[in-house]
């Protein structure tokens, strides 16, 4: 970024920060020291660049934060913890640059923000923020932040969330998501993959295992699959495509019910492939072969969950098989709200554990089946998505803004650190419903439904 640096070199201690410069005094870097190794710590190997252009930290730093202004301490001032470096990133008075998911994945493993709440820092951001005339009164959220009203998982309340995440600008999740157009985890199963490729191996995978490729158990010709939350439509693309399936996807999100009719008229499937502007709750009855749930259970919410796999069971024939692929995290978590994620990406979002997801469907009736991590999947998934949205970074913010561009390039590196360390995992959970007699018509193997 062309900032200027005012250093001096300074000895090292084992209670002083490990530095190879140091920011003379007089400086916004020198009155700001003290706090940034309380948020830091002793050894972080990131580089600090301020506003005045003093600096310090390594010479040879794994990346660097640049305070534009001060009003990231005024935002960490009245929201303290991550809300507030939030607010200041997505402002643009905060930076990173850098490889985002290393600098993410070194500062999270640093010993001062993992010993406890970063609430704890407030004296010493109020004392800095003094001494640098950054104190004052807060400073409104950026406009990007949501702001959920109504009652939680209401069918309006969840129509605004998807919205808000998903309703930004198809050409903006062109960029990001590249020609696959599928916002979910790939799945690399082999060396040297692109991220198409394992995305069409994802829908194969999924497709095997609902037995889309085996001959038809009933009287009709074509699979009946109903894809929930089919996004852009490309699994029910690959569905009709490769399996020959009759597919209806169903999404509450206007842009991607617009785009995902467009891709089917242009691949000449209209006849196979009906995408719905609909809500789950509202499909009544229709029997489907199977039932594929790709990316969109983290909206669903426990509350909703017995809700969801008992209105997904009234809508599968005997021997049906129903694929839920979910972000899941050890004994659930709603998303905290006061956190990044929550009221930037994903409002209202909750993360359930896959022991109570395969509780809940077998509770509805479905037999558990198979279930399969693809966590490292997930993370290399990520990498490439950050990828690509930094290698057309002017495009997309002349698409949706920096501050949404920021925000997406932020989740999508962190997610992608959560995944690394496990904090977050992401579960394929097969069910079938038996018949009257128990016959499943399941292989009995995974070898069934192989793709390689």
């Amino acid at each position: 970024m062309g900032v200027s640096t005012h250093h001096r070199s300074a000895p090292v201690s084992g209670s002083e920060l490990t530095i190879a410069t140091e920011p003379d005094a007089g400086t916004i870097g020198h009155a700001l020291r003290s706090l940034l190794v309380t948020l830091l710590g002793a050894d972080a190997p990131v580089r600090i660049e301020l506003w005045d252009g003093s600096a310090f930290g390594p010479i040879d730093p794994l990346g660097t934060v640049i305070v534009r202004s001060p009003d990231a301490l005024r935002r960490m001032l009245w929201s303290p913890g991550e809300l507030g470096m939030a607010r200041a990133y997505v402002a643009g008075d905060l930076d990173v640059q850098g490889e985002l998911t290393e600098v993410l994945a070194a500062l999270r493993a640093v010993p001062a923000r993992s010993s406890g709440s970063m609430a704890r820092t407030l004296p010493a951001v109020v004392r800095a923020s003094r001494a640098v005339g950054a104190l004052g009164r807060p400073l409104p959220p950026p406009p990007e932040e949501a702001r959920q009203r109504g009652r939680r998982h209401s069918k309006a309340r969840d129509a605004r969330a998807i919205s808000h995440h998903y309703d930004v600008g198809n050409d903006f999740y062109d960029i990001v998501l590249g020609p696959a157009m599928t916002y979910s985890c790939a799945r690399f199963s082999r060396e040297g993959m692109s991220l198409g490729e394992a995305q069409a191996d994802k829908h194969e995978l999924i497709c095997r295992k609902l037995g889309l490729h085996e001959p038809p158990r009933h009287d009709h010709q074509a699979p009946r699959l109903l894809d929930v939350g089919c996004g852009w439509g490309s699994l029910a693309l690959h569905a009709a495509t490769h399996h020959g399936a009759s597919v209806v996807g169903i999404t509450i999100s206007q842009e991607q019910a617009e785009r995902a009719r467009q891709r089917v008229t242009d691949a000449g499937l209209d006849e196979q492939v009906e995408i719905r502007l609909q809500d789950y709750r509202d499909l009544t009855g229709e029997q489907f072969d199977a039932i594929a749930s790709v990316g969109m259970f983290e909206h669903v919410g426990k509350a909703r969950m017995a809700e969801y796999f008992t209105v997904l069971r009234g809508l599968l024939r005997d021997q049906g098989r129903l694929l839920n692929h979910a972000i899941s995290s050890v004994e659930g978590s709603r998303l905290p709200r006061r956190s990044f994620t929550y009221r930037y990406v994903f409002p209202d979002g909750e993360l359930l554990d896959v022991a109570e997801v395969c509780a809940a469907m077998q509770m509805a009736g479905f037999e558990v089946r198979d279930v399969e991590s693809l966590r490292e999947n997930y993370a290399r998934t990520l990498r490439e998505w950050v990828t690509n949205l930094e290698a057309s970074w002017e495009q997309a913010v002349a698409i949706v803004g920096g501050a949404r561009a920021r925000i997406w390039r932020l989740y999508m590196a962190g997610s992608a650190v959560g995944f690394d360390d496990g904090g977050i995992n992401l579960h394929q959970v097969l069910g079938v419903v038996p018949d009257a007699s128990g016959a499943s018509a399941m292989p009995r193997t995974r070898d069934g439904w192989a793709t390689a």
